[in-house]
């Protein structure tokens, strides 16, 4: 009943737009222009252009300043108003169903969520299974849908098993985003950058620890895990491009952790011992890192065998101020959180998502359109920790 009512209201409120305006092509977009971007993303790579927004962003009465992510110079992280939606969207409910509830990678996420809320007046929250388990996730998804949400969001564990219940979203009329892996039944696929790139970055920084040469293997939580098993695939790819000796090992190419930092450790253990000549790791998890890490530690392989990856700051700087890992690689799954919302804000408010589309944060300021699937739009978000910077950060 609720989004029927959102619905009269959008519609009267166009039809409005429309005379007044005189023309029928105008949007919500177009009427309501987003301001200019602010500060830094949270690696302090990026400009986000001019500072401050303009008279249409203090108009809008969107969001402030993202006082939850600190950017690597101690400011905080500036966010625009993006837009006034045309319906009230305190009328409006967003759900986000993450991988693994536990997990710190979403812990964080969680932190993003939150301050959009506060920022935007939406009521925005977070739920997850309590394992990294595609079968509880879909359950979680399920009651969620039947909660009379307005638009989900989901970090999918497989997207393939979630395929059904997708579907029941878009046909209870709930708006599905994804991020991390494209269910075929999401209505759009946010990610903080090309997947292929990313892996292809994760290849760079490894070659250079290991000196452009030696034999080395790809580690994912599964082979199941869509976007994982594409920055593996994309590390390879760098690697057989730009690094031709450096040698993807035969025997066992491709390991899985079960995104358990212990397991990791275990495998990368089990790696270095059956197959010495194994010199470098690349770790797609958020655990994988850490635990390749701990592995060459205690088999005294420090400074002869290499791992960079997916890791958390919190959770690798000891390991990386000490040499265990050489560069740990990474976006912030606050931002992605927060940008989340503000796409299914703008999706629930008609307007379309494309090329250059603004989500009013550095990271994903100026949004392309995936030139493989159009379904997919990528931002420029990811940050790598060294010595020299990884104490910047505290999540």
């Amino acid at each position: 009943m609720k989004r029927k009512v959102i619905s009269m209201i959008l519609c009267a409120m166009m039809a409005v737009s429309m005379i007044g305006c005189g023309s029928s092509g105008d949007n919500a977009k177009e009427n309501n222009p987003p301001a200019e971007t602010g500060g830094e993303e949270a690696g302090g790579e990026a400009s986000g252009g001019d500072e401050g927004g303009d008279a249409g962003g203090e108009a809008s009465g969107g969001g402030g300043a993202l006082e939850a992510f600190t950017s690597a110079d101690g400011a905080a992280v500036s966010v625009n108003a993006i837009y006034k939606p045309a319906a009230d969207p305190s009328d409006w409910t967003i759900s986000v169903v993450v991988k693994d509830s536990s997990n710190g990678w979403f812990v964080r996420m969680e932190e993003g969520v939150k301050q959009f809320a506060e920022d935007y007046g939406i009521n925005a929250y977070q739920k997850g299974p309590v394992a990294t388990d595609a079968a509880q996730q879909v359950e979680v998804i399920e009651n969620q849908i039947n909660q009379d949400i307005d638009a989900i969001c989901v970090v999918p564990v497989d997207p393939a098993t979630c395929d059904t219940v997708l579907q029941d979203a878009k046909d209870k009329g709930i708006k599905v985003i994804c991020h991390e892996g494209s269910s075929a039944n999401c209505d759009i696929d946010l990610e903080a950058f090309s997947n292929a790139g990313y892996g292809a970055y994760i290849m760079d920084n490894l070659a250079e620890a290991m000196g452009e040469e030696g034999t080395y293997v790809t580690m994912v939580a599964h082979l199941t895990n869509a976007s994982q098993n594409e920055w593996a695939d994309g590390a390879v790819a760098r690697a057989k491009e730009a690094y031709p000796n450096l040698v993807n090992l035969e025997a066992s190419p491709r390991v899985e952790s079960e995104n358990n930092s212990e397991r990791a450790y275990e495998v990368a253990k089990e790696v270095l011992k059956t197959y010495p000549e194994v010199k470098g790791f690349v770790g797609t998890s958020s655990m994988d890192t850490p635990g390749i890490a701990r592995a060459i530690d205690e088999l005294g392989l420090n400074g002869k065998v290499f791992v960079c990856g997916t890791g958390m700051p919190n959770e690798c700087r000891e390991l990386i101020k000490s040499g265990s890992i050489h560069s740990a690689q990474l976006w912030d799954p606050a931002e992605a959180g927060y940008a989340m919302c503000v796409m299914a804000t703008m999706m629930l408010d008609g307007q379309t998502i494309g090329e250059g589309t603004d989500l009013g944060l550095a990271s994903y300021s100026n949004m392309v359109v995936n030139a493989d699937n159009s379904n997919i739009v990528e931002g420029a978000g990811w940050i790598s920790l060294k010595k020299d910077n990884v104490d910047n950060y505290n999540f």
